[in-house]
């Protein structure tokens, strides 16, 4: 009877660790993935920043250029007629 008391109060000590472990690993595990998982959507965030930079940059640019192109026209115009009127 002692041999059952010792094999039922040994197996109850290895379930119960067996569970402490099981829940303390897994919440490691979700403490490990919920960082993985932030460290990842700030660096996401940073790029898209960048990237959101990156074309409002060239937006700006690319709203400049026609201007641009219209005064070297008009600085083409003028600089042909200076040349004409040298002749």
């Amino acid at each position: 009877m002692n041999a059952i008391y010792a094999a039922l109060i040994t197996g109850s000590f290895g379930l119960l660790g067996s569970i402490i472990v099981a829940v303390v690993s897994a919440s490691i595990t979700r403490a490990t993935i919920t960082h993985k998982l932030e460290t990842a959507q700030a660096v996401t965030d940073t790029k898209l920043e960048e990237l959101t930079r990156e074309v409002r940059k060239h937006n700006n640019f690319a709203e400049r250029m026609p201007v641009l192109e219209e005064k070297i026209t008009v600085a083409n115009h003028r600089i042909d007629d200076l040349e004409e009127k040298t002749k």
